[in-house]
């Protein structure tokens, strides 16, 4: 179904001004055929009081087709059961009075900023029925750009590890006539496929980088991961939702990574693996490091010549070397006295 634009239908003011003089005119028609039917029984008096009570059962009809939309609003409208277009933009719209609009997501609340301090207000009477306020039945269609945070995720990644994710989608409806009518409402619709194209995107990654993992599908290993490459990931979520909500007439602008996070079950045993491995990094620097020392220590002895060192003395002299300035404490020096050897 596409989208059907009504044009010159902002005469709402026009409208408004017409039916009130109608009534006036109607109301004064009838007063004249009152008195002249008092007076006489001239036909005349019956004609008018019969034109000025119809007039005026008739000249209020018009209101009730009277809309006032606000930027970036737009009404879905149909004439017993057939959809004969929409309106959009501000303005003071005069439309069919018999014309319905329709929004089948209007009192659906996601966690989302369109939804935001907008929730439907209930009054309960004396038979203790519930009856929905005015503003939950408002059937206008937001065209502004919208934020849904939808709820974390729990997801297994490519190495099987369980991951917490969760992601906010900037979106916006382009065609109010697929949003209203191809789903049965496209709030849910649009929740549901951000669930599932999250799921099946983050199960092409690992949480981080990892050795002969493919996450492109050509068959080359990578260095992509949920952690280090945010950017590419949230892309290809935003591709994958948009394809699912095409038909829906919905335009995905931007998806973004809002939490990532291992699940608590495995979190502990991954942060101490994390520090292991922080620590061997850290240790295989310092090893480096310290035989660098050895070979430039020994290397300055030979060139000045101040100490002549057998092969056995080299070898004490550069375990000692290693010892402090590998340890984790500083070195406790013990001087000898005596003869070297």
């Amino acid at each position: 179904m596409e989208e059907i634009l009504l044009q010159n239908k902002k005469h709402g003011m026009r409208t408004l001004f017409l039916s009130i003089l109608a009534e006036i005119v109607a109301i004064a028609v009838l007063i004249v055929g009152g008195i002249l039917m008092d007076t006489s029984s001239n036909p005349l008096g019956v004609a008018l009081f019969v034109v000025g009570f119809i007039v005026m059962c008739v000249a209020w009809i018009p209101l009730v087709g009277l809309r006032v939309l606000k930027p970036q609003e737009a009404l879905a409208l149909t004439l017993f059961g057939k959809y004969i277009g929409t309106i959009k933009g501000e303005g003071f719209y005069a439309i069919n009075p018999f014309c319905v609009a329709v929004n089948p997501a209007s009192q659906t609340k996601l966690n989302q900023s369109g939804d935001v301090g907008h929730k439907p207000t209930t009054t309960t009477n004396e038979n203790g029925a519930l009856h929905l306020s005015l503003e939950s039945v408002n059937k206008r269609i937001s065209l502004k750009i919208m934020t849904l945070n939808n709820n974390r995720q729990k997801i297994n990644d490519c190495l099987g590890n369980p991951v917490e994710i969760g992601i906010a989608v900037m979106w916006r409806v382009v065609d109010t006539a697929k949003a209203v009518f191809n789903v049965d409402n496209y709030k849910e619709y649009l929740s549901l496929q951000c669930d599932s194209a999250l799921r099946n995107i983050v199960r092409l990654y690992p949480y981080d980088v990892a050795p002969g993992i493919d996450t492109t599908g050509d068959g080359i290993e990578d260095d992509g991961s949920l952690r280090g490459s945010s950017e590419v990931v949230a892309s290809r979520i935003r591709a994958e939702i948009q394809e699912r909500v095409k038909e829906a007439g919905l335009e995905i602008i931007e998806a973004r990574i809002t939490y990532l996070a291992y699940a608590p079950e495995i979190a502990a045993v991954m942060l101490q693996r994390q520090q292991a491995s922080a620590i061997i990094d850290a240790r295989k620097m310092i090893v480096d490091g310290a035989v660098g020392m050895v070979e430039m220590a020994l290397e300055r002895l030979n060139e000045g010549g101040l100490v002549q060192l057998d092969e056995e003395r080299k070898a004490a002299m550069v375990s000692n070397l290693l010892v402090v300035l590998c340890g984790n404490h500083d070195a406790q020096p013990v001087v000898n006295a005596g003869n070297l050897y």
